[in-house]
């Protein structure tokens, strides 16, 4: 051995610390808005009357996951968020070894310690939600297609098969990602670079279709209210950039470069590398981000969510791979490594805290400051929505709980008097704060509002200029991110 090379318990050790640190850490935090979605389902079931404003959020084979897991080791984020962990570990073993097939032989830890650098990455591994095993489908399809194609064997395609089949099933918008599979396949049997031919790779893709018509239907029918669950503004040259982890590429290519430099060594001969295996990589990291930001322009309806696009971030990793591919040597390719685990380690570590959140957002702890500031359940609790379905006429004043729309209060459960506002301001919305105000508010003496950061800002300035609660103090109680809870007293 090399005395630069980097043993391989060095490197293990690595990603056990960043796993450690930034997937297993953050998963006893509080849940976020959505992840209080998944209990919901996963409690009151998909055919909840209440889903009927959100009918997408549902339809997943993702839910059986935390439903299980719950039924082992109770109720709890940490055994809803264990799927995610262990799914993420699959997609992370997968890229290394597609980066090992398409790169070169030596870039496996490279890789893996690539994609550990992606924030995006590592927060699906403590999301109870479908994007880690929307990742891990994913990649393992990816690497059995690409086994198929080298050895043509027919486990090795019904694999691919069933996890392609399976894709869709897991989120609507993860159709991108056929594009990745079709592009790949079709430019691997036009070079003749493929074991097996034409008849059969149509008939394991002609299988997959078919397999996807009722998840197309499924599709089709809820296109049509799109425009009603649109979370964020049409995106913009910048946004696209970000998605693309342009960061990540340049830290890697011209990382990788200087690294060359300072050991003053020679630049290793091209890699005759496959186009088609390129075209893959390409494909991977620029599909789904593309695919959404141009499908947000095109309907209107603006889907370019990072949580969306985050599929394609175990391209972004391979990418980057490929471009340090043309500094580092094959010697270089571990110490490489080991530089780059221990920058994600600290980049990823969140090391102002001692145990790192999964999201900025602390619904259970401002739900405990709640339940203390309402001890008396008299106590008017305003709880505006934090999900944009929630809006008249789905909204009213007499929503009834349980209900999607307050996922949250059935997870967190509140005292008091709960009262029930929108999603966003409207003039439904300020006829019945202005009701409240004086027939119910200012008589209670005290009141709380809690709910995210800005409809509870917008309903605190509002009341905050009533006439009737003039002379009344308000203040911010504690800190729990992106969710606010609001004291008002007499």
């Amino acid at each position: 051995m090399s005395r630069t090379a980097v043993p391989a318990p060095v490197l293990w050790a690595l990603v056990a610390a960043a796993i450690l640190r930034c997937w297993l850490m953050p998963l006893p935090s509080s849940f976020w808005v959505d992840e209080t979605a998944t209990a919901f389902v996963v409690h009151y079931g998909a055919g909840h009357p209440s889903f009927a404003a959100a009918p997408q959020v549902p339809a997943s084979i993702y839910y059986a996951l935390p439903k299980a897991a719950e039924r082992l080791f109770g109720f709890s984020e940490v055994a809803y968020r264990l799927p995610s962990a262990l799914l993420m570990g699959a997609a992370l073993w997968a890229v290394a070894r597609l980066a090992a097939r398409l790169i070169h032989p030596g870039a496996a830890w490279f890789a893996a310690f690539a994609c550990l650098a992606l924030h995006g990455f590592n927060d699906q591994a403590a999301d109870a939600r479908p994007y880690a095993l929307g990742t891990a489908v994913a990649s393992l399809g990816v690497w059995f297609l690409v086994r198929w194609l080298d050895a043509g064997r027919w486990r090795d395609g019904l694999a691919f098969a069933v996890l392609a089949a399976l894709l869709w099933r897991v989120h609507l918008l993860l159709a991108p990602f056929y594009v990745v599979f079709t592009v790949y396949a079709v430019l691997r049997l036009a070079r003749g670079k493929s074991a097996v031919g034409w008849g059969r790779v149509a008939l394991i893709f002609g299988a997959v279709a078919l397999a996807l018509v009722p998840v197309a239907w499924q599709a089709a029918g809820l296109l049509g209210h799109a425009g009603s669950h649109v979370i964020v503004a049409p995106p913009g040259v910048r946004d696209l950039a970000n998605a693309l982890k342009y960061g990540l590429l340049l830290v890697c290519g011209l990382g990788a470069w200087l690294f060359r430099r300072r050991r003053r060594q020679a630049r290793p001969a091209p890699a005759a590398a496959d186009p088609a295996d390129a075209a893959l990589v390409l494909c991977w990291w620029l599909g789904p981000p593309l695919c959404l930001f141009a499908a947000s322009w095109i309907t209107g309806a603006s889907v370019f969510v990072a949580r969306y696009y985050s599929i394609g971030l175990g391209g972004a990793a391979l990418a980057a791979t490929l471009w340090a591919s043309r500094s580092l040597t094959a010697e270089m390719w571990r110490p490489a490594a080991a530089v780059l685990g221990a920058g994600a380690l600290l980049a990823a570590g969140q090391w102002s805290r001692l145990w790192p959140m999964h999201q900025h957002s602390d619904w259970r702890g401002a739900a405990h400051e709640v339940a203390a500031l309402a001890a008396d359940p008299a106590t008017p609790v305003i709880c505006p929505s934090p999900f944009v379905e929630a809006r008249p006429p789905v909204w009213t004043p007499h929503y009834g709980l349980p209900g999607f729309l307050y996922a949250h209060l059935a997870v967190y459960p509140l005292p008091g008097r709960l009262l029930l506002f929108p999603f966003e301001d409207s003039p439904q919305a300020e006829s019945y704060a202005a009701q409240l105000s004086g027939a119910t508010l200012a008589p209670a003496g005290r009141f709380v509002i809690y709910g995210g950061a800005g409809q509870s800002g917008f309903w605190w300035k509002w009341l905050a200029s009533r006439p009737e609660l003039a002379g009344w103090k308000s203040r911010r109680v504690g800190d729990f991110g992106d969710v606010t809870v609001v004291l008002f007293a007499r």
